[in-house]
C-alpha cells in the first residue's frame, strides 16, 4: 500500500491510498473554495448522560446532486470534485460538512472506489483488503489527535438509511468522549468480570454462538459471522475475529487476509435477501431504493465498526467487531423507529433472528 497526504483548495486534508507503489499523486485542487466554516458543538443530557453534537452549518451539505455533479468521483472533463486526480483506488478527506470539527473531534468521508455505480460488494477481495488499510490506518492517526476518545469507522448504504450521495462510501467519526453505546458494553463487561471473577463476556457470546450454531451464518477459520441472540433489526449480522483484538490496528496477518472474502460474502448474501434467490419466501420486489448498474436492487444497510475507546480501564478485554444490519424488514416493507423504539429504546423485532440466518444462509454464493 502506497500513501499520499495532500490538501484541498480550503486546507482539508486528502489521503490517498493506493495498491501500487509506483502511482503519483500529485493534482492540484483549484477549485476556488472558501474556507470550511463548521459551528460544532458538544452539548450533555444531564438525565440521560448522553452527549449531542449540535452542528447547524450541516444545513448546507450536498444534497442527492446528480450522477455528474457528484463531489466523490475523480476530477475528470473539466469538472472538479473533492479528488483533484482523475482516478484513485481509496480516498480519505475531511469532510466540509464535519458533525464533529476543532476541538469536538473530526470528522473523515472514505470513498471505497472511484466508480459511482459500485458498491462495496462489488469490490474485489484486494480492493476491500485496501479499505481495510485505510481504516485501520486512518484509526491509528486519529487516535493520535488530542482530545480523541474513541473512532468510529462505519457505512451507511441506500436512501432508506438516509444517505445524500450515491457514490460508494464510508466515514469516520473520531469523537472526544465515548460513545453511550460502547458506554453500555463496557459495563456488561465490567458486571460479567466481576461476577464471573475475570471470564471476558465477549469470548463467552461468540463461544455460545458458534455451539448453538443456528445463528451462524459463515463460519471462517479467523472470522465468525453470526445474528445475535437479541438482535434488535429484522436482519443484523455480527462479524467477529476468533482471536479477541481490541481494535482494528491488533488484527493479525491471517485475520487481515482472510476478512475480505468473509465480509464481501455476508454483503452479497444480504444484497441476496430479498430477490427471490435461495429457495426463500421473500419477494422479488424490494421497493423504492438504490439499484446498482444493471438495475438488481441492493438491500439498504447500516456497517459499524466498534473498537475499544482509547483510555479506559480494561481495555484489552473489548473484542473489535463489525455490527451489519438492514432497515428493511421483507420486500418493498421498512422497519421504523416508532415509538417504543425512538421513544423507550426498546426494540421490537418482527424477524427472529433464527430465521434471519437461516435466510441468510440460504443465499450464500454457489
Amino acid at each position: 500500500m502506497k500513501k499520499t497526504s495532500t490538501r484541498l483548495a480550503d486546507g482539508r486534508e486528502l489521503i490517498y491510498y493506493d495498491s501500487r507503489d509506483d502511482v503519483v499523486r500529485d493534482a492540484v485542487d483549484r477549485r476556488p473554495l472558501d474556507p470550511v466554516a463548521t459551528a460544532s458543538e458538544i452539548r450533555h443530557d444531564r438525565l440521560l448522560g448522553d452527549d449531542v453534537a449540535i452542528a447547524s452549518h450541516r444545513q448546507a451539505r450536498t444534497y442527492h446532486p446528480p450522477a455528474d455533479e457528484c463531489p466523490l468521483c475523480p476530477s475528470r472533463g473539466g469538472r472538479r470534485s473533492e479528488i483533484p486526480a482523475a482516478d484513485y483506488d481509496v480516498a480519505v478527506f475531511e469532510n466540509r460538512f464535519p458533525s464533529l470539527a476543532g476541538d469536538s473531534g473530526r470528522c473523515e468521508v472514505v470513498c471505497f472506489t472511484s466508480d459511482h455505480d459500485a458498491s462495496f460488494a462489488d469490490l474485489t477481495d484486494e480492493q476491500a483488503a485496501l479499505v481495510l488499510e485505510a481504516w485501520t490506518d486512518r484509526t491509528a492517526e486519529l487516535s493520535q489527535l488530542p482530545g480523541v476518545e474513541q473512532v468510529f469507522c462505519f457505512e451507511n448504504r441506500g436512501a432508506e438509511i438516509g444517505v445524500t450521495l450515491g457514490h460508494p462510501h464510508g466515514q469516520i467519526y473520531a469523537y472526544p468522549f465515548v460513545t453511550p453505546r460502547t458506554a453500555r458494553m463496557l459495563t456488561a463487561l465490567a458486571a460479567h468480570r466481576a461476577a464471573t471473577g475475570g471470564g471476558n463476556l465477549f469470548d463467552e457470546v461468540v463461544a455460545d454462538e458458534l455451539a448453538d450454531g443456528r445463528r451462524v451464518v459463515l463460519d471462517g477459520e479467523h472470522w465468525v459471522a453470526f445474528v445475535p441472540h437479541a438482535a434488535h433489526w429484522p436482519y443484523e449480522v455480527h462479524l467477529y475475529p476468533k482471536r479477541r483484538v481490541p481494535d482494528l490496528l491488533a488484527l493479525d496477518d491471517a485475520a487481515r487476509t482472510e476478512f475480505p472474502q468473509v465480509y464481501l460474502e455476508v454483503l452479497r448474501r444480504f444484497d441476496r435477501i430479498f430477490d427471490g434467490r435461495g429457495g426463500g419466501k421473500e419477494g422479488s420486489g424490494a421497493g423504492p431504493g438504490s439499484r446498482g448498474a444493471a438495475g438488481a436492487a441492493r438491500t439498504p444497510y447500516i456497517a459499524a465498526w466498534h473498537q475499544a475507546p482509547l483510555r479506559v480501564e480494561h481495555r484489552e478485554e473489548f473484542a473489535l467487531h463489525l455490527e451489519l444490519f438492514t432497515i428493511r424488514r421483507t420486500s418493498g416493507k421498512l422497519k421504523f423507529l416508532a415509538g417504543s423504539e425512538s421513544g423507550m429504546n426498546v426494540f421490537i423485532n418482527d424477524v427472529p433472528p433464527e430465521a434471519a440466518a437461516q435466510r441468510l444462509r440460504e443465499v450464500a454464493s454457489e
